[in-house]
């Protein structure tokens, strides 16, 4: 086939007459059917699932991390075993995240300048150096199907001057990365490049950046900057202003964002793609997915519940297994606990983002949305934000 068959591109195909939207993006190893979550091969893998395993849950995208994957195995190592399709063993869409985030988790072991980020390994402490041209050539090398710009993060409550100077260093990244990408033409051709808007939680800031952002001809847009610090409320707003200004005709992703019910508001606010570690690794510590919300199976009330956790999931779990079941694995610390809940909560998202696109295509998402938020109890809000500080503070990327 030529470039041209493999342009990425969006195509809308339903919308509830609201900013909800269903379609699907086209690219060079599939479509897949928007609005999407993808779920998060940090490393070239899912923990503990095969990608078997993980398509029969419903996924059609994944997305990996550039970051990781430069220091383990290295970009140049993945590029020479054929590109990261070939590498892990998945056939669909993949995008790559620049690293961005990355260095910004790491707290004192990155140092920033207009240049690029300086940050030590948290692998082996070896010192590294990341650039919007490094990034861009990093994602080339790996070979995925959408790739994003090298950006700066920073808590969403941070000081406005903060917030600004970060902002206007990823817009002078993002033109680096464009300009970066489109020079080396052949992975213009078949890799899409995101640009990502920036600019906290003040409104004028995220105007003007989406303005900026959107002034450069990306192939999609992205969402950055949320779930580091702000309230549900605070994200909300940001979201449904930024998507209201950009191109009706590119894919929109909001970055990092994977409670069940964040995924909802975001189809609301026009999200075409999603993607977070959420998913799995609450389930590791054995935080399930219910339609009532999220459930802690070690609790004492599970211990002689002779019945699926939820009887109307078609999860592998909840098709063969007991709640009492489920919480032994986890009092016994045996392997299969972490594997069962982590398919169980993905088949959960996934199955969730297959019936709001079904909502959206018959024209009734707003019900949907409507009756999903009046059920689904959040976890503590406070808490929510206060762990997520805690972890990106002092843990970084995992």
């Amino acid at each position: 086939m030529t470039a041209a068959q493999f342009r990425f591109r969006l195509q809308v195909q339903a919308s509830d007459g609201g900013a909800a939207r269903a379609g699907q993006i086209i690219t060079p190893h599939g479509t897949a059917q928007t609005p999407l979550f993808m779920p998060v091969a940090t490393q070239a893998t899912i923990k503990g699932l095969t990608f078997d395993e993980v398509r029969g849950l419903g996924a059609q995208t994944v997305l990996s991390n550039a970051y990781h994957l430069y220091l383990r195995p290295g970009a140049a190592r993945v590029r020479d075993a054929g590109g990261l399709h070939r590498f892990m063993g998945w056939d669909g869409p993949i995008l790559t995240d620049s690293g961005g985030y990355q260095a910004f988790s790491m707290g004192s072991l990155r140092r920033v300048s207009d240049d690029g980020i300086a940050f030590q390994s948290h692998i082996d402490g070896s010192r590294h150096f990341f650039t919007p041209q490094s990034a861009i050539a990093n994602q080339h090398a790996i070979g995925a199907d959408i790739i994003m710009c090298f950006d700066q993060c920073v808590f969403s409550d941070g000081a406005p001057a903060t917030v600004r100077a970060a902002m206007e260093r990823t817009h002078r990244w993002a033109e680096v990365c464009y300009e970066t990408h489109q020079a080396a033409s052949a992975n213009a051709a078949r890799q899409a490049l995101f640009g990502i808007v920036q600019g906290g939680v003040i409104p004028e800031l995220r105007d003007e950046s989406t303005a900026f952002i959107t002034g450069i001809p990306f192939d999609g847009y992205a969402i950055g900057g949320l779930a580091v610090g702000e309230t549900k409320a605070e994200m909300q707003r940001i979201t449904a202003q930024v998507c209201a200004g950009l191109p009706s005709d590119k894919p929109r992703y909001l970055m990092g964002v994977g409670a069940p019910e964040d995924l909802v508001n975001g189809v609301a606010a026009g999200v075409d793609l999603f993607d977070c570690v959420l998913p799995t690794r609450v389930a590791r510590n054995g935080a399930l997915f219910t339609p009532d919300g999220r459930v802690n199976i070690a609790n004492r009330r599970y211990a002689e519940l002779d019945e699926p956790l939820d009887a109307a999931c078609d999860c592998y779990a909840c098709r063969n297994y007991t709640a009492a079941y489920l919480r032994h694995l986890f009092k016994a610390r045996e392997m299969l606990g972490p594997r069962l809940a982590s398919i169980h909560n993905l088949r959960f998202i996934l199955r969730l983002m297959a019936e709001m696109r079904a909502a959206i295509s018959a024209g009734r998402f707003a019900a949907y949305q409507a009756d999903f938020l009046d059920r689904y109890r959040p976890t503590d809000e406070s808490r929510r934000q206060t762990q997520k500080r805690r972890w990106v503070t002092e843990r970084g990327a995992a």
